[in-house]
């Protein structure tokens, strides 16, 4: 004699998956914000270096109309940069999670120098994914 499963046993199973899919899919969902965050977080951390590196080099931080293209092509304009580094300080400029370039502000805003990204709604301020990511903020 061969048994099915009754209607009672499926709906059980349906209704359990249901509940499973209720807790699980919005965490999993969430991962790719986060990934976002994190790959624009290094970005900047790896920017703020090469500035740094170039104020080593130059004996102060490019100006903000120079702004972060002097890392990747020599600028032109003051304060000028006798000693720039040949092949510049970072291969290309890359832009942010959600396909933006990074802002610089020398002076900065939050310490002497600011970068950061306007995050995904692309505006300064907001909050949550929405916010800045900036270096005054890596730690957050």
């Amino acid at each position: 004699m061969s048994r099915g499963f009754t209607l009672i046993e499926v709906l059980v199973v349906v209704v359990i998956l249901g509940i499973l899919a209720a807790v699980v899919v919005p965490r999993i969902m969430d991962q790719p914000d986060r990934a976002r965050i994190v790959k624009t977080k290094q970005d900047v951390r790896t920017l703020v270096s090469a500035v740094n590196m170039y104020r080593l080099d130059n004996f102060v931080y490019p100006s903000t109309d120079q702004g972060l293209d002097a890392l990747a092509t020599q600028p032109s304009g003051s304060p000028p940069a006798p000693n720039w580094k040949t092949g510049g300080y970072i291969e290309h400029l890359p832009q942010d999670a959600w396909g933006s370039d990074y802002q610089y502000l020398n002076p900065g805003i939050h310490g002497e120098v600011d970068v950061y990204s306007f995050g995904a709604d692309g505006q300064l301020g907001g909050d949550g994914i929405n916010a800045d990511i900036g270096n005054w903020n890596l730690d957050e």
